[in-house]
């Protein structure tokens, strides 16, 4: 038998503990930060670039959008 609610109790003792965190918005707000700023290695765009140098050895292309003239 498969049991859902076996851990359902860490379950919400550690949804209290998030909900608390979010109302300090000081706090919740440099852990976003944080979280974030340590990330960038893990992007999707640092990913595709490697894809492309290393898997498909391909050049980097730039390219130049041109701006919206005003209607």
């Amino acid at each position: 038998m498969y049991f859902i609610l076996k851990d359902f109790r860490s379950y919400a003792d550690a949804q209290k503990r998030v909900e608390a965190a979010y109302r300090d918005e000081e706090g919740w707000a440099r852990s976003a930060l944080l979280n974030v700023s340590k990330s960038g290695k893990f992007t999707s765009d640092r990913t595709i670039e490697e894809y492309a140098h290393e898997i498909w050895h391909l050049e980097k292309v730039t390219v130049e959008v041109p701006e919206d003239d005003e209607q």
